[in-house]
């Protein structure tokens, strides 16, 4: 598809004649990589926090090597090593003992990856949100005989998420500009989809206009879901500020 001096409502048209619908679907992948990558990687954070907090001297020592060794390093060496490094090194041991060679799949390498990074990030906020819970207010729970699953249930959970969700709203505004690293491997998200585009038609001013503006746009209704869901969130707080 040639589209060298094409108008751009032909450039950016969905169809054989423009780069609409190939910018779109890779939109969508872009999203699916981020919440994959979000979602396990909050779950990571979740027991992880809960390892630093009330897990054994050895476990936490390993969880303090995790989260600084993972903030610490690119996210991009990290895919790299184990989608090229990591397939090398896994088909010289299946040839040591007579298996054939194995191909690791680049999306689920990559979404690994992030989530083992966003893990290591999810740690830390959700670690210093639940530390943050008033002690009183665990101690009234206990007292009342809830279980420690009730107690994490309707008294941390609640009381840390306001706390903890602004750096969880950061988190997954990274982890959509990170998802353009999948690029690497060869799947085909948003900002390899608009450097296909881009180098087959010769504009690329405006696609990669249009890709940014795609980008922006995923940020800004982030931004306004997760104000939506702070808000709501703190509703209670608010009302007993106002009441005191």
């Amino acid at each position: 598809m040639i589209a060298a001096a094409l108008p751009i409502t032909t450039l950016l048209s969905f169809g054989d004649s423009g780069y609409g619908d190939e910018l779109a679907w890779a939109a969508l992948r872009t999203i699916e990589i981020s919440v994959f990558g979000y979602g396990f990687g909050i779950a990571l954070g979740l027991g992880g926090a809960l390892g630093k907090i009330a897990g054994p001297l050895w476990l936490k020592r390993v969880l303090g090597i995790y989260t600084t060794l993972f903030r610490a390093l690119p996210e991009l060496i990290l895919i790299m090593l184990l989608y090229y490094a990591g397939t090398d090194g896994l088909n010289r041991l299946l040839s040591g003992v007579g298996l054939g060679p194995f191909q690791l799949n680049g999306l689920i390498a990559s979404i690994f990856v992030l989530a083992i990074v966003q893990g290591a990030y999810a740690t830390e906020v959700l670690r210093a949100a639940i530390s943050a819970v008033p002690i009183g207010q665990l101690e009234a729970a206990s007292a009342m005989g809830m279980s420690a699953a009730l107690r994490f249930r309707r008294i941390t959970v609640p009381a840390m998420l306001p706390l903890a969700l602004p750096g969880l709203a950061n988190l997954w505004l990274n982890i959509t500009k990170d998802s353009a690293l999948v690029s690497i491997v060869g799947y085909t998200e948003l900002a390899l989809a608009t450097q296909q585009a881009a180098g087959v038609s010769k504009q690329y001013f405006v696609i990669y206009l249009v890709a940014q503006g795609i980008y922006l746009s995923i940020s800004l209704t982030s931004v306004w879901l997760f104000g939506r869901l702070e808000k709501n969130l703190r509703r209670g707080q608010s009302l007993a500020r106002a009441a005191a």
